[in-house]
């Protein structure tokens, strides 16, 4: 099979896909899942099976398809950017194939939830596929988060902050070990942003000042919520979170590999130094930093920017990142309800 570098335009991806010739035949599976996370800017597949209480990750892909790519703010998926999904999918379901999955769940996110056509891929890829996507709320996504980030084992009596940082929409969850205070689903994702504000290289103290005081007017619930809490840790939820790691910690030249780490702490002085390089950076500057994935080379700046300006409005301190976010917490509602 051809690799999807070169397949249906395809040019932003994180992992070549192998080859199904490559991959060694399976046993039955009875209770193997696939789960796919559809957003905005990357489709994720986990195969897994359950494992001790939660599951053990089989097979993961994760690739950049851009979804909302020239359409995100006028409501629709653009011609390239429907086919790279469909595209997408039709080697997901060689793989949940191939690994034998007897369950599937596909969630699709915020670039779905507002595109008028959005119903249209949705149909085009189960008649090509037989995969169902589900288009869940910005509510239930924000749910879903939460009870992945519970799965990575981060949270604790103490309330945080949990922010995921998506392509469409941002997540913001408080809420410790035991409960949900607040959740809400704002559509002021890296994708949106970049449309609205970053126009210059690097981007100009004029866009910069245009994209936090637009924050400041969109966010004001949060604020309003935050301030009936004492939040004592913020907590990205993978994504822009784990290339701030990356970026740290290859700065002072330590070998480190992302996929190792299920949860991780930043230092106040070390993180904000690395937003401050971000935004401050140049296009060609960030294309050539082998700790950005081509994905994210010019989202990262305004996510960089919003994280910097909600660290400093919300006076936190304490941030950690999990890598675990929206499809754990569909695999922790998998065991949790049985539904295997």
């Amino acid at each position: 099979m051809e690799s999807l570098k070169h397949f249906m335009g395809f040019v932003h991806l994180s992992r070549m896909l192998p080859s199904t010739n490559n991959v060694p035949a399976l046993n039955n599976y009875k209770n193997r899942v696939a789960v796919m996370d559809l957003g905005t800017n990357t489709f994720h597949l986990t195969i897994a099976e359950p494992d001790e209480g939660f599951f053990k990750v089989i097979h993961h892909e994760h690739l950049g398809v851009k979804l909302g790519e020239g359409g995100i703010n006028e409501g629709t998926i653009q011609p390239e950017a429907f086919e790279r999904g469909l595209a997408a999918l039709k080697n997901f379901k060689l793989l949940i194939d191939r690994h034998e999955a007897k369950a599937i769940k596909a969630i699709a996110t915020s670039a779905m939830r507002s595109a008028s056509n959005g119903q249209h891929f949705i149909s085009e890829v189960y008649d090509a596929t037989g995969i169902q996507i589900e288009t869940i709320t910005g509510d239930k996504e924000a749910t879903y988060i939460y009870e992945g980030v519970k799965a990575s084992g981060c949270l604790t009596d103490a309330d945080s902050l949990i922010i995921d940082i998506g392509g469409g929409s941002v997540e913001f969850i408080i809420c410790n070990a035991n409960c949900i205070h607040y959740k809400q689903s704002f559509e002021v994702g890296a994708a949106r942003l970049m449309a609205l504000f970053h126009h210059s290289d690097p981007i100009s103290a004029v866009e910069i000042s245009n994209l936090t005081g637009y924050l400041d007017d969109k966010l004001s619930p949060l604020y309003e919520a935050a301030s009936g809490y004492q939040i004592n840790n913020i907590i990205g939820s993978s994504g822009a979170f784990e290339t701030f790691a990356e970026l740290i910690e290859r700065s002072e030249d330590h070998e480190f590999d992302i996929s190792n780490y299920i949860t991780y702490r930043f230092t106040d002085g070390k993180l904000n130094n690395i937003l401050n390089k971000i935004i401050d950076s140049t296009h060609s500057e960030r294309e050539s930093n082998k700790g950005i994935a081509t994905i994210r080379v010019d989202m990262i700046v305004v996510a960089a920017l919003l994280s910097r300006h909600l660290l400093h409005k919300l006076n936190v301190s304490n941030v950690l990142m999990t890598a675990y976010s929206l499809k754990e917490g569909v695999l922790a509602g998998l065991v949790s309800t049985d539904n295997i």
